[in-house]
C-alpha cells in the first residue's frame, strides 16, 4: 500500500522537474530571441526570472550584463559581468572582461577595473586599449546646466542649426507615439528649439517635414547655409522596414533638403549604408566636402569606429575610410567638428572617468587628426556616459549629452548646456606718486560694475596684488586701493573676451611729508623771505595764518620753527640771518596770541639746501629762493 504513493510521488516529481526544465528552456529560447532583436527589456525580465529560479549559465550572465551595458546601466552590468567572470571564467571571452572593467570604472572602482583590463589583455584583447588609457586631460574649465527642453524620457545628440538647436528626444510627442521594446521609451524623433545668444533653449517642437517617422530618428548635422541635413534613422524608408540576417533593424544615414520655410523633404538614403551594419551620427568637415560617421561596417577595429567619405559632385560619395588614428577595440562615436577645426568625439576605449567620455583632437589641413588626443575631463565627463558634445568656440557655449544624473542608463540621457568658464585674473602693483616706490601692504578691493565688493586683499611688501580668477570675461570691474599715508584711488577695468590676466597698476597720491612736518601736512606754500631780509612778507602771512589756525585748534601742539637761507653770502652771515628769520616767524605767532612756551625757533643757515644751488653753483633767482624758507616741526 505504501509503494504506490511513493511511486506516485516520484512520478509526480519527475513530471514537475521535466515540466520546469522544459518551461525554462522555452523561456530561454524566447529570451535569446528577444535579445537578438535588441528588445532588451523583455529579455531582461525573462533572464532575471530564470536566474531567480536557480537556473544559470555563462550565456545568461553575458546577455544579462549586455542588456544593462548597452543601455548604460553600468551598476547592474557590473553585477552580472562579475558573476560571469567568477562563476564561468573559462567561458568569459576577452570582451566581457573589457565591458566589466568599463562598468566598474564608471562606478569608481578603478583598482578592480585595472585588474580586469590586465586579464582582458591576457585573454587576447587589444593592447592598444591599455596604451590609449594613458590619457592626457585637457584643461577645460566649464559649467554645466541642464537645458529647459529636456523631457522625462531620453534627450540627446544636439546639433547647431543657425540660431536654433536640433536634438533627438523620446518624448511622447514623437511620431506615432510607439514604445520601443529595447528601453520601454517612445521612439526617437528630431526636435528643434529656439536658442538665444546665451545658449538658453525654448519652444521645442518636432522638426517640420518628412524626416520623423514612427521609428527612430536622431543625431543630425546641417550645412552652413541651412539647406541640407544629414541624419540618423532606423532602416526605414518609404514606409518599409529593413532588417539584417538576424532580423535586426540597423541604423542608416539619410540626407534631406529644405523646401520653403524649414520644411524638410526629399529624403535620400546614402549609398554606403547596409542592412547588415549600422551607419550613424554624421559630422561635416569645415569645407563640407567630407562626411564623418560612426559604423561597425567591415573593416571596423572595434565595436564601432569613426569613418568618413568624401562628398563628390552629383550626390555621389567616395569609399568609406576608417579614421584609424582615433579608433580602439571599443566604441568611438558621436563626432563633431568645430569652427576651429577640432574634432570632438565620444569613446569608451580610452582612459577616462567611466562609460563614454568626450575627447578632442585638432585636425590638420588634410582633415585628419593632427595632434594629441585629449580627454575633456570633468565636469564635461563623468563616471557615466558623456557624448554628443558640440561647441561654438567663438561664443564658448556648447552642449553635451549625459546620463550622469540617472540610474537607468540611457533612459536618463539629458542635454546639458556647456558654458566655458571664462575667468580673468586682475593683478597689478600699487605705487606712490611721490617717488614711484611700491606702497607696501596697501589695501586693495575688487568691486563689480555695481560697486559690490567681490574681494578685499592686502598687497605684499612690494605693492603687488592679484585677484586670481575672480573676474568674469567681458565685464567691468573697479580696482580700488588705499595705503598708509596715501589717499584712495581707483581704476576701471574692462575684462577681455577670453580667460587671462589683466594688469591694473594704481598710483596713489601719498603724503610726502615727514610725520612731524606740520607745514607740509597743511600744504603750506613756502614762507619765503626777500634777499638779505628777515621781515615777514604779506604772502608769508597768509601761510602763517594756517599754522596759527592749527595751533588754536589743537592746544597741545608744540612747534619748532626752522629757518633756512640760500648759499649766497658767507656761512656765518647766513647762520645769523636764518636765526633772525626764525625768531621773526616765532614773534609773528606770539603776536597773534600763541603762548611762547609752545614755540621754539632756530636758524640753520645754508646747510640744508633743497636743491643743487650750493656755493659756487650758478642758479636762477627762483632756484635760490626755494632755499630761503621756514619749516614748522611738531615736537613730541
Amino acid at each position: 500500500m505504501k509503494t504506490l504513493p511513493n511511486k506516485f510521488i516520484l512520478l509526480t516529481l519527475v513530471i514537475l522537474f521535466t515540466s520546469v526544465s522544459f518551461a525554462q528552456k522555452k523561456e530561454l529560447e524566447k529570451a535569446n530571441k528577444e535579445f537578438d532583436k535588441y528588445a532588451y527589456i523583455d529579455a531582461r525580465e525573462i533572464y532575471l526570472k530564470v536566474v531567480e529560479d536557480g537556473y544559470t549559465s555563462a550565456q545568461i550572465f553575458k546577455n544579462l550584463g549586455d542588456t544593462y551595458y548597452w543601455n548604460s546601466d553600468y551598476d547592474n552590468a557590473a553585477k552580472w559581468y562579475q558573476r560571469l567572470i567568477n562563476e564561468y571564467p573559462s567561458e568569459a571571452e576577452a570582451n566581457y572582461y573589457y565591458r566589466a572593467a568599463q562598468s566598474l570604472k564608471s562606478l569608481g572602482q578603478t583598482e578592480l577595473a585595472d585588474g580586469l583590463m590586465k586579464t582582458y589583455i591576457q585573454k587576447g584583447g587589444d593592447p592598444k586599449i591599455i596604451k590609449a588609457s594613458n590619457t592626457s586631460f585637457l584643461e577645460y574649465e566649464v559649467e554645466l546646466q541642464k537645458v529647459s527642453v529636456n523631457t522625462e524620457y531620453s534627450d540627446f545628440g544636439a546639433a547647431f542649426y543657425g540660431n536654433k538647436l536640433v536634438f533627438a528626444s523620446a518624448t511622447k510627442r514623437s511620431e506615432g507615439d510607439k514604445i520601443h521594446e529595447w528601453n520601454e521609451q517612445p521612439f526617437l524623433d528630431l526636435f528643434v528649439a529656439d536658442m538665444d545668444e546665451n545658449g538658453m533653449l525654448s519652444n521645442a517642437t518636432p522638426l517640420d517635414g518628412e524626416v520623423n517617422t514612427p521609428f527612430h530618428e536622431s543625431s543630425a548635422v546641417f550645412t552652413k547655409d541651412g539647406g541640407t541635413m544629414y541624419f540618423t534613422r532606423n532602416n526605414f524608408i518609404d514606409g518599409k522596414k529593413g532588417r539584417d540576417k538576424n532580423k535586426t533593424i540597423r541604423l542608416k544615414l539619410y540626407k534631406a533638403t529644405k523646401s520653403g520655410d524649414n520644411y524638410w523633404t526629399n529624403i535620400v538614403e546614402l549609398p554606403f549604408n547596409s542592412k547588415e551594419y549600422s551607419v550613424a551620427h554624421p559630422a561635416l568637415s569645415l569645407d563640407e566636402k567630407r562626411l564623418f560617421f560612426s559604423s561597425d561596417m567591415p573593416g571596423t577595429n572595434g565595436m564601432s569606429d569613426i569613418w568618413y567619405v568624401d562628398i563628390l559632385e552629383g550626390d555621389t560619395y567616395g569609399p568609406p575610410v576608417n579614421v584609424s588614428a582615433l579608433n580602439t577595440e571599443a566604441r568611438e562615436s558621436f563626432q563633431f567638428i568645430s569652427e576651429n577645426n577640432n574634432l570632438y568625439f565620444a569613446s569608451d576605449g580610452r582612459g577616462g572617468l567611466g562609460g563614454y567620455d568626450v575627447f578632442m583632437v585638432p585636425l590638420g589641413d588634410d582633415g585628419m587628426p593632427n595632434g594629441e588626443i585629449k580627454n575633456l575631463g570633468a565636469p564635461t565627463n563623468s563616471n557615466k556616459d558623456d557624448f554628443g558634445f558640440i561647441i561654438n568656440e567663438r561664443k564658448r557655449i556648447g552642449y553635451v549629452s549625459s546620463n550622469r544624473d540617472g540610474e537607468k542608463g540611457s533612459v536618463a540621457d539629458e542635454i546639458y548646456r556647456v558654458q566655458e568658464r571664462c575667468e580673468v585674473t586682475i593683478a597689478g602693483t600699487i605705487t606712490s606718486n611721490v617717488n614711484n616706490e611700491p606702497v607696501a601692504n596697501a589695501t586693495v578691493t575688487l568691486l563689480d560694475e555695481n560697486s559690490i565688493v567681490v574681494k578685499t586683499m592686502t598687497a605684499d611688501a612690494n605693492g603687488r596684488y592679484s585677484f586670481d580668477n575672480l573676474a568674469e570675461c567681458s565685464s567691468v570691474y573697479i580696482v580700488r586701493a588705499i595705503g598708509d599715508g596715501c589717499e584712495y584711488n581707483e581704476k576701471l577695468v574692462t575684462t577681455p573676451t577670453a580667460s587671462g590676466t589683466v594688469m591694473a597698476d594704481l598710483v596713489l597720491e601719498c603724503d610726502p611729508c615727514p610725520p612731524n612736518d606740520l607745514g607740509c601736512r597743511l600744504k603750506l606754500e613756502p614762507i619765503y623771505f626777500d634777499f638779505d631780509r628777515y621781515n615777514i612778507r604779506p604772502d608769508a602771512e597768509i601761510e602763517l595764518a594756517k599754522i596759527l589756525a592749527a595751533m588754536r585748534q589743537y592746544p597741545e601742539l608744540i612747534i619748532h620753527i626752522e629757518s633756512h637761507t640760500d648759499s649766497r653770502g658767507n656761512d656765518a652771515y647766513n647762520e645769523a640771518l636764518s636765526e633772525k628769520r626764525a625768531q621773526s616767524t616765532l614773534e609773528w605767532l606770539v603776536g597773534k596770541g600763541i603762548d611762547r612756551s609752545r614755540l621754539s625757533a632756530r636758524g640753520y643757515g645754508e646747510y640744508q639746501l633743497t636743491n643743487q644751488c650750493s656755493n659756487g653753483v650758478e642758479c636762477t633767482e627762483e632756484e635760490h629762493q626755494l632755499n630761503r624758507r621756514s619749516m614748522f616741526i611738531i615736537q613730541n
